[in-house]
């Protein structure tokens, strides 16, 4: 009976410091908050970046298995044409740049 009362109040004891150390110490309590927002942020980021490969890895399955999605991204990022096409610009031109000051 003494041992079992003994080792209670070693366990009473050791939890009364544990608690003291996690709210008295600055490091305590607040930084473990800290860390826990912290880890919550970066596990939002690393879902949407995971969100954002997946998006990229079916837009190059699409691209590899389409010839008309590569023919049209092609198209669109070298501004290609077909022999027989022809492009229109239409609205204004880009500002003419401001030649140098010179003296």
């Amino acid at each position: 009976m003494k041992a079992s009362l003994t080792r209670f109040a070693y366990v009473v004891v050791f939890l009364a410091a544990v608690g003291y150390a996690l709210f008295a110490f600055p490091q305590g309590m607040h930084t473990w908050q800290d860390k826990q927002r912290q880890i919550q942020e970066m596990e939002k980021r690393n879902d949407s970046l995971a969100k954002q490969v997946e998006r990229q890895k079916e837009y190059i399955n699409r691209l590899q298995n389409s010839p008309a999605a590569q023919e049209l991204e092609i198209r669109k990022r070298l501004k290609l044409l077909h022999p027989e096409e022809q492009q229109y610009i239409t609205g204004d031109p880009d500002a003419p740049a401001q030649p140098p000051a010179g003296k």
